[in-house]
């Protein structure tokens, strides 16, 4: 009982106290705007996400047509993608978009699109543990593809350029990927003429990608089910024209 009692005055104790501390202001009123958003990047810069962006809100807030407003909204998409509030990341990105049309900073702006897409559509403990996810809905990936595209369209000399290129080699891989898992769920259902359709989307739309062979294969054993032999035997030719030492079909 004695013991008892004792955690209960170490609780009430402790919750004095939290009740008690003052609550820890947003910016310093008396800095100028410079300073404030300097506070803001400060913590920022050292990883403090969900807190930066209480600050740059609370400057943005004061100063929203200020010398500092663009920076500190481009501060703000990054806070939001680094903190995971990825809706929140989208929604200031285009906002961003419609209010500065002409801005030289939206080609880091498109970037980060992409990167938001992207993340949106991962999962970390499926990426962690190898989980293929091509096989779920990819939307966010798609959009993310079509982004990096304005990028190197709009901005083909943009210091974010390179990687862009590299991410959509990537997205193209995982799109066609996802096409050939499908094509292989229908294979498997007897719908061969949709898993067909599937394949030949990878070889159009992906012509480039490593899975263009395993997307004739598909085509050439489904033209097979379906007695389409003049489809079968052409595919079939294209197969072995372009890929030579294919076991399969040799």
């Amino acid at each position: 009982m004695k013991l008892k009692f004792i955690l209960i005055a170490l609780c009430v104790i402790a919750l004095s106290a939290c009740a008690g501390k003052p609550k820890e202001e947003a910016i310093n009123p008396n800095q100028t705007a410079q300073g404030q958003y300097q506070q803001a990047k400060e913590v920022l810069d050292a990883g403090l996400y969900n807190r930066a962006i209480e600050l740059l809100k609370a400057v943005e807030s004061r100063y929203p047509f200020g010398p500092i407003a663009r920076q500190v909204q481009l501060d703000l998409i990054y806070a939001y993608h680094q903190s995971g509030d990825l809706p929140q990341a989208l929604a200031s990105i285009d906002r961003f978009i419609r209010l500065n049309p002409n801005q030289p900073d939206l080609d880091y702006v498109y970037y980060m699109r992409g990167l938001t897409n992207l993340k949106a559509d991962e999962n970390a403990f499926q990426e962690f543990f190898g989980v293929d996810r091509a096989d779920r809905d990819l939307a966010s990936t798609r959009q993310a593809f079509d982004d990096f595209r304005i990028l190197l369209n709009n901005y083909p000399q943009s210091r974010y350029a390179d990687d862009a290129k590299k991410r959509m080699v990537a997205i193209k891989d995982k799109l066609a990927r996802h096409e050939l898992l499908v094509a292989d769920y229908y294979m498997r259902r007897g719908a061969f003429l949709a898993a067909a359709n599937r394949g030949k989307y990878v070889v159009e739309f992906y012509r480039d990608s490593p899975l263009v062979e395993q997307a004739l294969e598909i085509m050439v054993e489904s033209y097979d089910r379906l007695g389409l032999d003049k489809l079968k035997t052409d595919t079939e030719q294209v197969l072995l024209l372009n890929f030579p030492q294919n076991a399969r079909f040799r």
